[in-house]
Order: structure tokens, then C-alpha cells, then sequence
């Protein structure tokens, strides 16, 4: 990891809420709503968390996409646990990982070697931690992957990654180009605005558990891939 992920890591490590305390602004540890096979540190309310992060730093900071369990990530891992045919012997690239728990469950579904991919430092410290908490090896690897097609992963997985105009403009190309090259790709999505729908195909359904998202009008989140 980079010296800003090792910093992020001891951060972290230092706001894990102690057994038996309360606080919304620390992390502990939760069993995944569709995934109870993974558990990972998350905020107990995403937005408090962001606000104490930024009171401390005393300046705007990037949201704590890593800190919540993102409905699309949650689809795909729970479709590579149930198909680890998937990934097993395999290379895996989890893209835009956040929390680890894609990266995670590929690892648990047998891939050979998992990286998990994030521009923030902060998300390289939790997917350590989760990897750690389940008993895995992720290997952590910080930067913007973006530009190119996933090097030599045999699989590319991306959870939750069409949730804005700017970020889906770079990574429908570095996904196709990754498929291009024959790589798997697989992309869990609950039906965010700007998913390029022409060009994915449904391969699973999965209607959302009552507490698998902050975002209550989401019901169904779906598996896809490349035509």
C-alpha cells in the first residue's frame, strides 16, 4: 500500500467502535444483507461518518463511497459465491472495489489472485481490513486504472460503477476494452441512471433484502455483461 493508505489504515484501525459502545461516527463490523457470507467494517451511518472525516480534516473530502455496502457490489458478490465457476482459478481485477466485498467474495469463490482497485486511500485501508476480517489475501493496489483494459485479469468485476455521467463516460470503455481482450467481465448494477443498458446483457436478478441499501426504492439489482 501507499504511505496515504497506511496512514488511512492506522486511522481506521483507531475508529472501530469497542464492543458494547455506541456512536454513529465509528465503524463495526456487520454481516452483508445479501452476502452474510462476507463481513465487513462499514459506518454505522455513512453521512455522520463523512461529516466527522471532514471536521477533522478541516476541509471537503471525497464521500466515503467505501463505507457502505453498495447494492450492485453486493449483487455481484453474491452471484460469484453462487457461481464460483466464475471466478475460480482465475485472476480477478475488482474494480472501484470500495469496501473489498467483491474482491472478498472472489476470494472465498476460489480466484487464484484478487486485486482490488480504488483512487482512495481510505478504501485501500477498509479493503485491508475486510480481507483480514474474512480470513483472505486481496491484494490492495491504489490508482485510476481507467485508461487502460485491465492488464492480465482473467476476470473484471465492477459493483455499483454507473452512478454518475462523469465516471461512467471512462468506465464503459475501459469495461468493453476489457472484454475485448476475452477478459470476464461483470457488472452489478440496480438500475442507476447511467448504465448503458443497450450494450449489457442480464445474466441474474436479484431483488434487494430489506436492509441491503441505504436506498429504500431500490428493489431489484441485476447481474450484466458486455453483448
Amino acid at each position: 500500500m501507499t504511505s496515504l493508505a497506511d496512514r488511512a489504515l492506522a486511522d481506521l484501525e483507531g475508529k472501530l467502535r469497542p464492543s458494547g459502545e455506541s456512536g454513529l461516527d465509528r465503524l463495526r463490523i456487520f454481516r452483508v444483507p445479501m452476502v452474510p457470507e462476507v463481513r465487513l467494517y462499514l459506518a454505522e451511518d455513512a453521512v455522520v461518518w463523512w461529516a466527522r472525516m471532514e471536521a477533522e480534516a478541516g476541509t471537503v473530502l471525497t464521500a466515503p463511497f467505501w463505507a457502505s455496502a453498495w447494492p450492485g457490489g453486493q449483487a455481484v458478490a453474491r452471484y460469484v459465491l453462487d457461481h464460483p465457476d466464475t471466478v475460480a482459478g482465475r485472476r480477478v481485477l475488482d474494480v472501484a472495489s470500495g469496501s473489498g466485498l467483491v474482491a472478498i467474495a472472489a476470494r472465498l469463490a476460489g480466484a487464484t489472485a484478487v486485486t482490488a482497485n480504488d483512487i482512495d486511500p481510505y478504501a485501500l485501508a477498509a479493503i485491508t481490513l475486510n480481507a483480514k476480517a474474512n480470513g483472505v489475501v486481496v491484494a490492495a493496489r491504489h490508482g485510476d486504472l481507467l485508461d487502460g483494459n485491465g492488464e492480465a485479469a482473467d476476470v473484471v468485476l465492477a459493483g455499483d460503477v454507473f452512478y454518475s455521467q462523469a465516471i461512467a463516460r471512462r468506465m464503459w470503455p475501459f469495461l468493453s476494452g476489457a472484454a475485448a481482450r476475452g477478459a470476464r467481465v461483470l457488472v452489478g448494477d440496480p438500475g442507476r441512471r447511467h448504465l448503458p443498458r443497450d450494450r449489457l446483457q442480464i445474466v441474474a436478478d436479484y431483488q434487494a433484502a430489506a436492509d441491503a441499501s441505504t436506498e429504500p426504492q431500490i428493489s431489484q439489482i441485476s447481474v450484466l455483461q458486455p453483448r
